[in-house]
């Protein structure tokens, strides 16, 4: 059974990541910063929008993937991969703009999490 619906979702996704690392490294170039964060708390926060990412995105991709596996509705993955994608791109957008926590980044988190937690449920749906 082919995985269409989460194969759309995490190259769109994977391209988010892809460009959050680059951009760590136009960071560290910028502002001349070979380890860490330097203690300059933009390239903290460039770092920590990568990182972020990194944490929650593949566990999302693999909730997907199990679930399109067992049989799952295509309009909930669709719903759910739209939230990802918005929820990162908020996110993205509060944390690139600020070092000043702004409601972008608290809704952008929280979409990710009620993500997480949407696929979770409709595996355990699916298992019950």
């Amino acid at each position: 059974m082919p995985l269409s619906v989460t194969a759309l979702y995490a190259a769109i996704l994977a391209l988010i990541i892809l460009a959050l690392g680059i951009n760590v490294t136009v960071h560290r170039v910028k502002l001349k910063v070979s380890l860490g964060d330097g203690g300059n708390p933009v390239m903290l926060r460039m770092m920590r929008l990568h990182g972020n990412a990194i944490e929650y995105l593949p566990l999302a991709l693999v909730l997907m993937a199990l679930y399109e596996l067992n049989g799952g509705w295509h309009w909930a993955l669709h719903v759910v991969g739209i939230a990802l994608i918005v929820g990162r791109l908020i996110q993205t957008w509060a944390m690139w703009s600020t070092d000043i926590p702004a409601p972008g980044r608290g809704i952008g988190q929280t979409t990710t999490w009620l993500s997480i937690a949407v696929l979770a449920l409709l595996n355990l749906w699916k298992l019950i």
